[in-house]
């Protein structure tokens, strides 16, 4: 959950650790700090708050020379975030430095037996019990620095991405993953570590993604050496090309990035199904969905493992592939799939589903599937992800980088993929007519233009938000297909204007629901003129006559609804199919001026962070 840094080569360090703690503050940002070295001393900074408190803090306490230099942005695990509590922490001697993305969770015994011979410690962390565990293990057995993280990390249980640094051996830095994601930029003369490749990508294009139980020495003017943690066994790694660019990761005009991924959702759906989708010669065309074409026909069911957002766009696809090729689907909650003793079998398929590819919950469901037989498939975001790593099989999502925490585009370009191989698993099936086939790959195309569309009710959604964005609870309601971005819709209201929202499938409202709602509730009601229409509307009059508060989401020219509902947003119409690709954009609108209106911070939503890699 947390945002690690490294530099060492020719440059000033500090300039590079401080933007790329900037670029990685969406994985935390409760407290900062840096570690510099200057040749001599180690130079520490460290404050809760956010890396701009940490750069003023510096300026006053450190000098900012040294090409040497390790940082940090917390999402606090063990701790509350303060100032001793922030990384790095430092060695009882004084001598080693560590970053730290994780949690260690065998740290209790660990320490208990440090203090016993003497060390002291100063924060309620984890992390300053493993960089003193290391310290123990170089002394008590005069190692070097590489060979005594190794020997430590054989002794902790828990999930790592970790730099250090020992001011003794001043050309090195060690690093290591086990469950969290690290990667290391490799330059002429010089290397990069970060928890992901954007702090470095205006330096290098070449990057190192260490997979799980693998560390790297990293030392000037000679060859890295890739390990294996456990046995020590040399690793040849592969440098892969970055596909993001500087631009990608700018707000680009934008007040947040969250807007600015909101109106990238036309080009990133394009950029996703481009190369793939062939309209006119009615083809789809997914490498891993056709080197394993006979598995999909074959299965039995597909199990969809996800979290968060990544989960609602399961639901959507559990309607999706059970309509159109006609397979059975389970959509789990990765963190409940992976401690009930599932029931999976071999002819089980399950597609993993995160935008990041690091999300921890779902790794270990991946695992699980893998060992009960089952073949995996993986959707993501992030190209080198660990998901994209351990899965059997994949397709990426293309959206590009993902800043703001509340997922937006992802949602949407996640559903275009899974889309796409239920349309390629019902014509290789033949349970959609041929008509009825080339009917969606043709809508499809043209949803991007319709999304751009949909931005245009941006306007209207800053109206309505101005008048309930100091409503303190909100319900939403969808029907079929738009059930699940009823509960998308309250998720990123919830995320990041901190109003209680709860979603629900309509029918369900008098079912408890209904209790709640009177003048003072909003009720948010998708309500497209495909799909259950009639029945959305009956629903639409029963909270009419209970006074509730009525957003409605239409299809452009409804009239039906227009006369019930108090606010109406119109969208261009689509298949029913289709249309939470469109469905969701006013809802993400909403929710953002609402929280905007609030003075909430819409990138960094408190307690939140981007990439859940810890349990």
């Amino acid at each position: 959950m947390c945002g690690i840094v490294g530099y060492i080569g020719y440059r000033e360090a500090y300039p590079i650790v401080i933007k790329g703690l900037k670029r990685l503050e969406y994985r935390g940002y409760d407290s900062a700090g840096v570690m510099l070295f200057d040749g001599e001393n180690l130079k520490v900074s460290k404050t809760k708050g956010k890396v701009s408190d940490l750069e003023e803090r510096a300026s006053k306490e450190i000098t900012t020379n040294g090409s040497i230099g390790i940082g940090h942005t917390r999402w606090a695990t063990h701790g509350v975030p303060n100032d001793v509590n922030s990384h790095p922490h430092i060695s009882n001697s004084g001598d080693l430095a560590i970053v730290h993305n994780g949690i260690i969770e065998n740290y209790a015994p660990l320490k208990a037996e440090l203090i016993k011979r003497g060390y002291i410690f100063h924060s309620d962390t984890d992390t300053e019990v493993l960089i003193n565990l290391i310290e123990e293990v170089q002394k008590k057995d005069n190692l070097k620095l590489g060979k005594a993280v190794q020997v430590a990390l054989n002794q902790v249980v828990g999930a790592y991405a970790i730099a250090v640094f020992d001011k003794k051996t001043p050309n090195e830095i060690v690093a290591a993953r086990l469950g969290s994601p690290l990667a290391i930029g490799v330059g002429e003369g010089e290397f990069f570590i970060a928890s992901d490749a954007s702090p470095f990508i205006e330096y290098t294009s070449n990057a190192i993604y260490l997979e799980d139980g693998e560390m790297a020495n990293i030392r000037l003017h000679k060859q890295m050496k890739v390990r294996k943690i456990k046995d020590d066994s040399l690793v040849n790694p592969t440098i892969q090309e970055l596909q993001m660019n500087l631009e990608q990761i700018e707000k680009g005009g934008y007040d947040h990035f969250m807007l600015k991924e909101i109106y990238e959702q036309p080009s990133v759906i394009k950029d996703t199904y481009r190369g793939r989708l062939h309209a006119n010669e009615g083809l789809i065309q997914m490498a891993g969905v056709e080197d394993n074409l006979e598995k999909f026909l074959n299965a039995e069911r597909i199990i969809i493992v996800a979290c968060g957002t990544s989960w609602h766009a399961g639901l959507v696809a559990e309607y999706i592939f059970e309509e159109f090729a006609r397979i059975p689907v389970e959509v789990e909650y990765a963190s409940e799939f992976r401690y009930r003793n599932p029931i999976i079998n071999s002819k089980d398929i399950v597609i993993a589903i995160s935008q990041s590819g690091e999300t921890a919950d779902t790794m270990a469901a991946i695992k699980l599937a893998k060992e009960s037989g089952a073949f995996v498939f993986g959707v993501c975001n992030v190209v080198g992800s660990s998901i994209s790593r351990e899965t059997h099989a994949g397709a990426y999502t293309h959206a590009g980088p993902e800043i703001g925490v509340a997922s937006t585009k992802a949602f949407t370009t996640q559903i275009t993929v899974l889309t796409m191989i239920a349309l390629r698993l019902a014509k290789a099936k033949g349970t959609l007519s041929n008509s009825l086939f080339h009917t969606y790959l043709q809508e499809l195309v043209i949803i991007p233009e319709k999304v751009k569309e949909a931005l245009e009710t941006n306007d209207r959604a800053k109206e309505i938000a101005a008048v309930f964005k100091d409503a303190p609870n909100c319900l939403y309601l969808g029907r079929g297909y738009n059930f699940p971005v009823a509960l998308e819709g309250a998720l990123k209201l919830k995320e990041i204007s901190y109003i209680h929202a709860e979603g629900y499938p309509a029918a369900e409202m008098k079912h408890g629901p209904i209790a709640l709602i009177d003048e003072h509730m909003p009720v948010v009601v998708i309500a497209p003129k495909q799909g259950h229409y009639d029945k959305i509307v009956s629903n639409i009059q029963e909270i009419k006559s209970r006074s509730g508060k009525i957003i409605a989401v239409v299809t452009k020219g409804d009239t039906q609804v227009r006369e019930l509902a108090d606010y109406v947003i119109e969208i261009p119409e689509t298949s029913d199919a289709l249309s939470p690709l469109i469905t969701t954009i006013p809802l993400q609108l909403l929710s953002y001026h609402i929280a905007v209106m609030r003075g909430c911070n819409v990138d960094q939503p408190r307690n939140l962070a981007k990439s859940v890699t810890v349990e």
